[in-house]
């Protein structure tokens, strides 16, 4: 049910885990719960899959991207699992324990309470959570995109530069790398930052028609193992700030905080790593 919650928010997934009864296995939901792709991650994830598969298919061309999507989720699950199983056999061990669900006597819904309720301690609290770490990180991407250096390159495409060796290793370039370090806020504003870099704009960059994305795309080097390499780090990278508060506030702990970030960005980049380790000794 928590990986369920997640695919329409990993904090609310994370809070999700509360009904599982077993501290030790509760935990490890909670570290596992962001390797499924939340609903800020999809409008990249579907975009990059329009553009470079599902467009060069004449016939059955949102097949192949639904096809895709379902491989990613398919892939995520198996992550969690898989991470779960390590988990629970390493760092948490413990007796697994059973799960109960008991249904609770019923009662007529109140509608007005239950939208007061929901308003109030789910929709404000959890924009209060964003606002904390997206107003500072929106003033920070501003500074870097409008502070130029000496010869009137950007702060922010300086960076990209510099990453750029750090992210060949894992079949990107450094505007990528930099994008997912910036979208820490909200995982929707890491394709825009991407287009950002490679306009060299101050402001996101947001463009509505796919044929003018995937030419600029191209422009900037990217390939089908690039778009692949994005997708899996999509997939597999360290939750937002949301999220990481959200787990905070459950763990009660910056270490399993930190660790909650750690696991999926080693298994995002090491995916990468290997997919273009074997795509460099094939081709």
């Amino acid at each position: 049910m928590p990986m369920c919650m997640g695919l329409g928010c990993n904090a609310a997934g994370v809070t999700g885990c509360r009904i599982i009864d077993s501290p030790r296995e509760r935990l490890i939901a909670i570290l596992t719960n962001v390797c499924i792709p939340c609903n800020g991650r999809f409008p990249a994830m579907i975009t990059i899959l329009t553009i470079f598969f599902a467009a060069s298919i004449s016939w059955g061309g949102s097949l192949a991207a639904a096809t895709g999507i379902l491989l990613l989720l398919v892939l995520g699950t198996g992550i969690t699992l898989l991470l779960s199983r390590i988990l629970s056999s390493t760092l948490l061990k413990g007796i697994p324990s059973s799960f109960t669900l008991e249904l609770p006597p019923y009662r007529k819904p109140q509608i007005g309470r239950v939208l007061v309720r929901s308003i109030l301690d789910r929709t404000l609290f959890v924009l209060g959570r964003a606002c904390i770490v997206a107003a500072p990180a929106g003033m920070l991407l501003w500074i870097l995109a409008n502070w130029h250096l000496t010869d009137g390159q950007s702060v922010l495409c300086w960076l990209a530069e510099q990453l750029h060796p750090v992210g060949a290793i894992f079949g990107l370039d450094g505007a990528i790398l930099l994008a997912f370090i910036l979208g820490f806020p909200a995982n929707e504003i890491v394709l825009p930052i991407v287009l950002m870099i490679y306009a060299a704009e101050g402001t996101l960059h947001e463009i509505g028609d796919l044929t003018q994305l995937h030419t600029i795309l191209q422009e900037n080097g990217w390939t089908i193992q690039t778009a692949i390499c994005m997708l899996l780090l999509m997939l597999f990278h360290f939750p937002c700030s949301t999220t990481c508060l959200t787990i905070r506030k459950e763990t009660h702990s910056w270490k399993w905080t930190g660790l909650a970030m750690l696991l999926p960005t080693l298994c995002g980049l090491g995916f990468c790593a290997l997919f273009h380790g074997i795509c460099t000794l094939l081709f």
